[in-house]
């Protein structure tokens, strides 16, 4: 008999992790009742603070629970237990390189205590406890501790094995009804890509998207699966409504994976990066030093062309109408959410994201919905724009342009994806800064029909040209390319506190090709020809002008006396030629407001 979901109740071991809160989304949406068991009242509270920001307000309650308690520290019978249909066994250590003993107790033993709970709790729930995908490529499961299994498979992956046998056996001999679930790597959700899990496969799109990736690794038919972890808590909160599923191990992953290398050339051509030649069989990474292939040795196992048992998990989804999301598009959403949270490293929230325009992956951040279009500047990045734009009064959207930041293709593309941005939008307002002033400049002059605003900061082809050194472009590339976020700081604001906000301006200066292309920009934008073409096309532009400069970053005087009435100048007091780093605030009230101050005379 299936029960309805005002008959269910879950309980929720390892609720806080990546799979655990996405199970809790899917159960909540399905009306399920749900306890999540966590390690302490702080845990309880940033998971509730994470299902609120995914539209989860109520129906979750939570137990606090000691995994080194034989009882889980839940002998009392809390009223948060009373009513359980349905345990789910999500917690476990999930780290590589771990000790023997860290991995027994945080697998195995927790493993068991969940199993026993199970059975003082009245009613009978069904316990769904996930294992892995690779539990039955190694034969039986090793024996309790066995030091050679443990030393021959890695900790982890031990102990994930043994933790599936005594879960069978504890549970059958205490009568508790077990479903066991053995996913592949789980990736982000289907529709998009999020995800915080960034061991395993992502760690190689870390890798491939940094240009860190010397090789392709593995062989034509190497299988590394995946599984989006939407489909796989849908799978989940199914089976304890399925009486035939008590009893039986589904293995949850998507057969429709490309092999491994072909996965990385999709991602790579996906992300626009270099793409390994070079591939490296399977047995000889197994035989490389850890030192080359960088890679922890216990991941290596999970190199393999086994295929298997999916056929139950697919009858079973398929009676119940659940559809595998579509597998590639699924893999990109995942490695976009991925590569624009910059791998865990972004400060940022869900505004962050690509999209494609005139075939350019193009990262932004901030309202998309906006007419405010922000452009920023060299050799920073969109994110040096962050605080700024979510200051703005009205919504702006921040692109890297096309070569820059984290976004692909290169300055030859600017007036054709500028043109995909903003195609069936009028009105526009175009913020450009530095280089991005002149990308504004000359949509304004081409589109004039599209823009009716321009604020421009610190317009460089309006200020005192640069020095010769910045024309040297094998000296500024060079520079630029392995410069600390500290020397970036010192040579753009000539102090070191600002390195923290420019360590991702860093990182995207180390990716392929971007030094160089910025080193280039620069060298162009010095050339007497570029600003004075620059200026006229400005003067043309019969749309409303904002200039915004820093106090210590001004104009040149032949600027200002090019200027009529309808180019208005704001000066920020104390700010030089970044003050979207330095003034934030001021800069966005000033793009915000447009408030005018007076022309200065040279």
């Amino acid at each position: 008999m299936i029960r309805a979901a005002d008959d269910r109740r879950a309980l929720v071991f390892g609720a806080t992790g990546f799979i655990g809160r996405w199970l809790i989304v899917e159960l909540a949406a399905q009306g399920i009742p749900v306890t999540a068991a966590v390690r302490s009242a702080d845990s309880a509270d940033r998971l509730s603070g994470w299902l609120g920001s995914h539209g989860v307000s109520d129906g979750v309650a939570s137990v606090v629970v000691d995994f080194g308690s034989e009882d889980l520290g839940l002998a009392a019978d809390p009223p948060a237990l009373r009513g359980v249909t349905e345990i789910y066994n999500v917690a476990g250590a999930f780290r590589f390189g771990m000790p023997a003993e860290e991995a027994f107790q945080g697998n195995v033993t927790s493993a068991r205590r969940v199993v026993l709970l199970a059975a003082r709790l009245p009613g009978s729930p069904r316990l769904v406890h996930v294992s892995g995908y690779r539990v039955s490529s190694h034969g039986a499961s090793p024996a309790a501790r066995s030091a050679e299994a443990y030393a021959r498979l890695g900790a982890y992956e031990a102990s994930k094995i043994e933790a599936d046998g005594v879960v069978r056996t504890t549970a059958t001999s205490v009568g508790v009804p077990f479903t066991i679930i053995n996913p592949a790597t789980v990736s982000g959700v289907s529709t998009t890509g999020e995800s915080d899990q960034l061991i395993g496969l992502a760690a190689n799109l870390r890798d491939l998207w940094h240009g860190r990736l010397a090789a392709l690794p593995g062989d034509a038919d190497t299988f590394v699966p995946v599984v989006t972890v939407d489909h796989l808590a849908r799978f989940m909160a199914l089976v304890p409504t399925v009486p035939e599923a008590a009893g039986q191990s589904y293995w949850v992953l998507d057969d429709d994976t490309p092999p491994l290398p072909d996965l990385l050339r999709a991602v790579a051509a996906h992300y626009q990066v270099h793409v390994p030649r070079l591939r490296v069989p399977v047995r000889l990474v197994k035989r490389l030093p850890s030192r080359l292939t960088k890679a922890d040795p216990e991941t290596l196992s999970f190199l393999s062309s086994e295929r298997y048992p999916t056929a139950p998990a697919h009858e079973l989804a398929t009676a119940h109408g659940l559809a595998q999301p579509e597998t590639l598009p699924s893999i990109l959403r995942w490695a976009d959410h991925l590569a624009a949270h910059r791998f865990g490293q972004s400060r940022g929230g869900s505004d962050r994201g690509y999209a494609s325009y005139a075939g350019v992956h193009t990262f932004g951040l901030g309202d998309a919905t906006g007419r405010t279009l922000v452009l920023p500047g060299l050799p920073v990045n969109a994110d040096t724009w962050a605080d700024a734009a979510a200051a703005m009064p009205e919504p702006a959207r921040v692109l890297d342009l096309p070569g820059l930041g984290m976004s692909a293709g290169d300055e030859g593309r600017w007036a054709t994806w500028l043109a995909a941005v903003t195609e069936g939008r009028d009105g526009l307002h175009l913020v450009g800064h530095s280089v991005g002033a002149a990308a504004a400049v000359e949509f304004a002059s081409a589109h004039p029909d599209r823009v009716d605003r321009l604020t421009l900061v610190a317009p460089a082809f309006l200020q005192p040209a640069p020095s010769l050194p910045t024309r040297l472009v094998p000296l500024t590339a060079a520079y630029l390319r392995f410069a600390t976020a500290s020397a970036l700081s010192r040579t753009l604001l000539g102090r070191e506190e600002y390195a923290d906000a420019l360590q991702s301006s860093v990182v995207d200066l180390r990716r392929r090709g971007v030094a160089r292309r910025i080193a280039r920009l620069l060298a162009r934008g010095a050339r007497g020809r570029t600003r004075r073409a620059l200026r006229q096309r400005l003067l043309a532009f019969t749309g409303e002008v904002h200039l915004v400069v820093g106090e210590h970053d001004p104009l040149s005087p032949e600027a200002l006396a090019s200027l009529d009435d309808r180019h208005r100048v704001t000066t920020i007091p104390g700010a030089g030629h970044h003050p979207q780093l330095t003034h934030s605030g001021e800069l966005a009230d000033a793009i915000g407001t447009g408030l005018a101050s007076s022309l200065r005379a040279g």
